[in-house]
């Protein structure tokens, strides 16, 4: 064999192993996902922290490569994205997350309203909806579950259930979980405004009054002892969520607060959106499942939604006229916190520019994270 030939047939097997040569039309589509998702962080600030790593997650998980035992994949055990994925898979990074916003959540809102609870626990009617829908399309009572789940807008949450009841669909919840969050500006102000009328739109609730520093410190311990002997299955996230908002409040962790918050948060939404992102590799990603998960996802953030609205003025029914409430928080009782509670504010400041509805949203809105995390339990609790 001369060199020449030797040389060629190197080159060869070298072009065998590129992208381009394992290219397939679901890559293509998949690497324009990502592209997408980069571009909407970007350009229409949707959600960049969790857009971003998403994105550029797809983008690496759909470089098209030979399976020639390299270790090179996140599905491949032994590599080093799949070390990094066992945070989602085993449901580490969950509670992480969990822990981080327990310390940057302020309570005030809901302690000093606590009927505002009761608008987080209605938005959760979007999560058993979908499992009803889910069931009816045809999916296992364990992966409805899984699915149902998106209609509480809450990325972490649906991931450390879909791990546990479905792994072979987490990486479809998880997207369609983490897209919604991100399209709560875009999905909810039409139904908002669909639902009420111009009168109840321009509603004034009365100020929140001032919580005590004990009220703070006492709230999380209650919190944590009411909630998981209820639902003990829910304990890994809302145990997690529960201390890190004693972390915050008690006034002498001040470090660890600020840790859980800031550095712990920051590193795990890193991994957990390159994770995520990068499990949705167009081989195990692009199947009609995936695509009737994220019609679901879309079905019970809306029903999630109509819920939280339609609750407020159901429960108006019975207030007296001057301790009515803004049904336009109605659709902060998905837990896309502070973002749901945001809308809340422009829709609101819409047809009344002097009537801040944020401090009062975001009552209902810290109760969705607490609904959504409960929620999760019960499923875990009778599909686990």
């Amino acid at each position: 064999m001369n060199f020449l030939s030797f040389l060629g047939e190197n080159l060869e097997t070298f072009l065998t192993y590129t992208g381009f040569a394992n290219m397939t039309v679901g890559h293509g589509v998949m690497l324009l996902v990502g592209v997408v998702f980069i571009y909407l962080a970007i350009a229409k600030e949707f959600e960049p922290m969790l857009l971003i790593p998403i994105g550029f997650g797809i983008l690496i998980g759909n470089i098209p490569f030979k399976d020639a035992g390299l270790q090179l994949g996140i599905y491949e055990e032994g590599s080093v994205l799949n070390i990094l994925y066992q945070g989602v898979t085993q449901g580490w990074y969950p509670p992480l997350i969990f822990l981080g916003i327990g310390a940057m959540t302020d309570f005030s809102a809901l302690i000093s309203n606590p009927k505002l609870m009761l608008i987080g626990a209605a938005a959760q009617f979007g999560i058993f909806g979908a499992y009803t829908l889910a069931l009816l399309w045809g999916f296992e009572p364990n992966q409805a579950g899984a699915i149902g789940i998106i209609g509480g807008a809450d990325g972490p949450t649906a991931i450390f259930l879909s791990s546990k009841l479905a792994p072979s669909l987490m990486g479809a919840v998880a997207i369609s979980a983490y897209s919604y969050m991100a399209l709560v500006p875009v999905i909810q102000p039409p139904l908002m405004r669909w639902l009420t009328t111009k009168k109840e739109r321009v509603i004034r609730m009365k100020p929140p009054r001032v919580v005590s520093h004990t009220e703070k410190v006492i709230f999380p311990i209650v919190g944590l002892l009411l909630t998981c002997f209820l639902v003990p299955s829910g304990l890994p996230l809302l145990g997690m969520l529960f201390f890190g908002n004693l972390l915050k409040e008690s006034g002498v962790t001040r470090r660890l607060a600020e840790t859980a918050r800031g550095p712990l948060i920051d590193t795990i939404t890193i991994l957990l959106g390159i994770t995520v992102g990068a499990s949705t590799q167009a081989t195990q990603f692009l199947t009609i499942n995936s695509l009737k998960i994220f019609g679901l996802g879309a079905l019970s953030f809306v029903i999630a939604t109509m819920a939280g609205v339609l609750f407020v003025k159901f429960f108006n029914l019975f207030l007296k006229k001057d301790n009515k409430i803004n049904p336009l928080i109605g659709n902060a009782g998905v837990s896309a916190v502070p973002d749901s509670a945001r809308i809340s504010q422009v829709v609101g400041l819409e047809y009344d520019s002097t009537n801040y509805l944020l401090m009062h949203a975001m009552g209902p809105n810290v109760a969705g994270v607490i609904g959504s995390a409960v929620a999760a339990g019960i499923l875990l609790g009778f599909l686990g």
